[in-house]
């Protein structure tokens, strides 16, 4: 009986780039198990964090799929949180957000596959387009709010 392992590891292209892993569409569900989430304050509106936590696939992997125990990948994580606090000692947080592979590492091997010059050039050439995408909705005019005044006057 044939495995998955060949359709995970098959050559697949998008926009003339080849890649192999799962296929552009699929999905995952993940369960987090409980994590720690260190932070810090280095300016008034701006915190530095870190997050380590164990993730398990919701369900169970169809056997030989997804790549070899051991792999490691390196992602760029660009997301938006919103937190409200429901005690003195209690926040729910809601994060959505998209992140970027910029390099992987192959079970047994000792070194990335892309080195860490190329993996600040992906990720500069990320931000660059992140930046450019937020510019452009930035010249699309928002509608114009009516204030109180306006509104009292068209009464």
């Amino acid at each position: 009986m044939a495995t998955r392992r060949g359709s995970y590891d098959k050559p697949k292209e998008l926009e003339g780039k080849r890649y192999t892993g799962m296929k552009v569409g699929g999905h995952h569900r993940w369960i987090y198990d409980a994590g720690e989430w260190a932070e810090k304050k280095v300016t008034p509106d701006k915190w530095e964090f870190s997050y380590a936590v164990t993730k398990r696939r919701k369900g169970r992997a169809p056997e030989g799929s997804g790549a070899p125990v051991g792999t490691a990948h390196h992602w760029f994580i660009l997301a938006d949180q919103t937190v409200t606090k429901v005690d003195a000692n209690s926040y729910t947080t809601e994060m959505k957000g998209v992140k970027h592979k910029l390099a992987h590492r192959s079970a047994g091997k000792e070194t990335w596959s892309a080195s860490e010059r190329a993996q600040r050039k992906h990720l500069a050439a990320i931000l660059r387009e992140m930046l450019a995408d937020l510019e452009k909705d930035e010249a699309v005019p928002a509608p114009r709010r009516r204030t109180a005044r306006r509104r009292s006057q068209a009464a």
